[in-house]
């Protein structure tokens, strides 16, 4: 089975934007872990999953525009 180009840059763009993600919500985790999460962390977390979803829909108009 063969994949596109477009195809290819689109998985790209994506597992690379997760693994910012991941990689965010762990240092998230980390740095705000005292005994649990606190509520700065809390706060920290939050925007850390609404700026995903920003940045995932930015991508997403992005790479359609883009095609």
């Amino acid at each position: 089975m063969a994949i596109e180009s477009e195809m290819r840059r689109k998985i790209a763009v994506s597992i690379v934007a997760v693994g910012v993600f991941i990689t965010l919500i762990v240092g998230i985790g980390s740095t705000y872990n005292q005994s649990g999460l606190v509520a700065t962390g809390g706060l920290a977390l939050v925007g850390a999953i609404a700026a995903f979803v920003l940045v995932m829909a930015g991508i997403g108009v992005w790479l359609s525009r883009s095609s």
